[in-house]
């Protein structure tokens, strides 16, 4: 097992920039998660640690070795892809021996690898069957397996569960999170998805432009995101962004509501950001609450979900079991000082 270092890497399509100084670490038997919007560079980065892109500046390193000039399969990573990448006319035990036999693999070796790799994933009883015989998750398993046998140094995945359905996401991360706590070798994960980012990660790397903009505990991410970028990527709903200024010790909005004593005498404007959960709802009219009206309720049984407009701001709030609120209807909302962040207009950096 090895550790992998990314330091100051840049990669560049033609004059296009996409991995800019870009540094993280993951350490010995880390679970680290790639997250970004479309096109920020999460699969071009995993791809360059992999060997399948070459960069133009910066070090990747696998345990002591600096792998920039070394072939895909001299790094000792496994990748997991998205669309499973299976040899259709080859059986399940075909498809997880097959890079064990490209590489000289004894007879009896391969065999016990690929049996121990079956049992892990309960792939025992479709060993002879092919891939058009498995459902979506039993393929995704599979690929799995041929990453496992080689025993690598570090896995890969790159969205691996975004072609299956909901439920089967649940399931399969839970599956991937079991299976990386039971081999124990360092993964680099890349989703568009944050939840699993969040449910499966030891660390989350944010990546947007090209650039990292946060790396840290997927928790302390949530709680004390260092920019507005952040704030508003890591959790669903997201975070409430509303426009505020800072006068006479209290923070108005833009439409003359006091929001909250200030806990600075300055004169400024800042973007106040407050998690949907943290704002609270109070009857309409009473004294220091922001008057809004609820445009849309949904409710999951367990939770409530509402959209609330204040002038031309719509703020969403969260709030635990059934609301009795209905579209249309006039309510109170509080936002608790202890639980707002302040972030510069400018820059967009927490203050």
């Amino acid at each position: 097992m090895a550790g992998v270092s990314v330091h100051n890497l840049v990669k560049n399509f033609g004059t296009v920039k996409v991995l800019q100084d870009v540094s993280f670490q993951a350490e010995d038997g880390e679970f680290i998660a790639l997250v970004g919007p479309s096109g920020c560079g999460k699969s071009t980065l995993l791809r360059s640690i992999a060997g399948l892109e070459t960069v133009q500046g910066g070090s990747i390193r696998i345990g002591d070795r600096e792998v920039n000039n070394l072939d895909p399969k001299e790094r000792d990573a496994a990748m997991v892809f998205q669309n499973y990448a299976l040899y259709p006319h080859m059986t399940v035990r075909q498809n997880m021996a097959f890079s064990l036999k490209l590489h000289g693999g004894k007879p009896l070796e391969i065999v016990e690898r690929v049996t121990e790799a079956a049992k892990i994933l309960g792939l025992e009883p479709y060993l002879e069957r092919y891939p058009r015989q498995l459902s979506g998750g039993q393929r995704q398993r599979v690929a799995m397996g041929r990453a496992i046998v080689r025993k690598p140094s570090v896995f890969l995945f790159d969205e691996p569960l975004s072609n299956l359905d909901a439920a089967l996401r649940v399931q399969m991360r839970a599956e991937i999170r079991s299976l990386h706590k039971r081999i124990g070798v360092t993964s680099i994960y890349v989703t568009h998805d944050q939840i699993e980012a969040m449910t499966m990660a030891d660390k989350i790397v944010v990546l947007q432009g090209g650039k990292v903009q946060q790396v840290g505990h997927p928790l302390d991410l949530y709680d004390w995101p260092c920019n507005i970028f952040v704030a508003t990527f890591i959790g669903s709903p997201a975070m409430n962004i509303i426009p505020v200024s800072e006068s006479n010790g209290k923070l108005i909005t833009q439409d003359g509501h006091v929001l909250a004593a200030s806990k600075r005498e300055m004169n400024q404007k800042f973007n106040l950001g407050i998690r949907p959960e943290h704002v609270v709802i109070s009857p309409s009219g009473k004294r220091g609450t922001i008057p809004a009206i609820v445009e849309v309720v949904e409710s999951t049984g367990n939770m409530s979900f509402l959209t609330c407009s204040v002038t031309d701001q719509l703020i969403n709030v969260t709030t635990t079991g059934r609301l009795a609120a209905k579209q249309g209807e006039s309510i109170g909302l509080s936002l608790p000082l202890e639980r707002i962040h302040l972030f510069d207009t400018e820059t967009g950096m927490r203050v």
